[in-house]
């Protein structure tokens, strides 16, 4: 299955979660934010939501700093 992540097409399983999207990438752990859609996916729903065909997916690391 394909999803739109950051802006290009990125295949993965059927039935992949964010949090496995997040492991496959090797980001898990980091202070980041991820939008399916265009609506926040709270890290509480990282292990329980599943991509569908197609989803526009935005991950956006939170920068420190003053």
């Amino acid at each position: 299955m394909n999803i739109i992540l950051n802006g290009e097409t990125r295949k993965v399983a059927e039935n992949c979660t964010v949090q496995k999207l997040l492991a496959d990438m090797d980001i898990v752990g980091q202070r980041l934010a991820v939008e399916v859609n265009e609506e926040i996916v709270p890290k509480s729903r990282h292990d329980s939501f599943v991509f569908t065909e197609g989803d526009k997916v935005e991950i956006v690391h939170a920068i420190g700093g003053g």
